[in-house]
């Protein structure tokens, strides 16, 4: 009638005395909420993964190549060798090749099939855009790949439009509100603030592309671009070369309402009103 009992009293005791002795050897161990000191060995730093160089064959043509024609996702895990080869950084200092677009409103880094080649089958790309005091992401489309837009810092004014006939979206961001643009469509983001500004946009796409209007435009010939304009008499060929060197490059500042209240000026050469009078 007592061996249960004892069976049980057996067992509870063995599991008592058992469990220091698996957690040491786990080396975890447990801080008492009453001391301000952990004990010699919580060195969290000595459980982790050790730093290795980040995205070492950023750009290397043999192995984007290698991972593009690769049959399977497990063939392309193992031309991925180095411990590094998984991991970007969005620091400038640190990015590939610095910037993807760096002006006077501020700068973005892409990590995206040639810059980061870990994602080259996997869908999805992602930029991390810095926008300073009135920045704006000047107008632009994605050719292959829906942009889900994350404001982590500040504020951010986004504008679109799908295609011809649809109307124009716009809208104001707070903090950690996302905004979708669908693939193809024109759109830009402007900080509206005097503050920083900081978005975080993911793509379905490796490889999403990026096309600025403006500056697309302007870089067509010059009497294509008289006639999209309407063909007016007293914008020219040389006004047209005009126009191209005061599209700035982006980032760039962005609307005056917002120079005018952080105190900031464009620095344009010439006026719109001097280049058709």
């Amino acid at each position: 009638m007592h061996l249960p009992t004892l069976l049980l009293t057996s067992l509870l005791t063995s599991t008592t005395l058992a469990v220091p002795t698996a957690l040491k050897r786990s080396n975890y161990t447990h801080q008492d909420p009453d001391h301000d000191h952990p004990s010699e060995n919580s060195d969290i730093n000595a459980l982790l993964p050790p730093i290795v160089p980040v995205n070492p064959r950023s750009g290397n043509k043999d192995l984007i190549t290698s991972l593009l024609l690769a049959p399977t996702q497990a063939d392309r895990a193992a031309l991925l060798t180095q411990p590094g080869d998984y991991i970007f950084d969005f620091n400038e200092s640190n990015a590939p090749g610095g910037s993807e677009s760096k002006g006077k409103g501020g700068f973005s880094v892409a990590a995206h099939s040639k810059t980061f080649p870990a994602l080259i089958g996997n869908g999805a790309a992602m930029t991390l855009g810095f926008l300073g005091p009135c920045g704006m992401n000047t107008p632009h489309v994605h050719n292959r790949a829906t942009e889900l837009n994350v404001v982590v810092k500040g504020r951010l004014v986004t504008n679109f439009i799908l295609e011809n006939g649809a109307r124009p979206v716009e809208n104001t961001l707070d903090l950690y509100q996302m905004a979708v643009f669908p693939q193809g469509a024109i759109h830009q983001e402007f900080n509206p603030d005097c503050g920083e500004t900081v978005f975080v946009a993911g793509f379905n796409d490796a490889d999403p592309g990026v096309s600025q209007v403006a500056q697309n435009l302007f870089g067509l010939r010059g009497d294509v671009v008289q006639a999209t304009l309407g063909g007016i008499q007293t914008f020219n060929g040389q006004d047209i070369e005009s126009f191209r060197e005061m599209i700035p490059a982006n980032v760039a500042l962005g609307i005056e309402a917002c120079l005018d209240r952080c105190g900031l000026a464009r620095n344009a050469k010439r006026s719109l009103e001097e280049l058709v009078d």
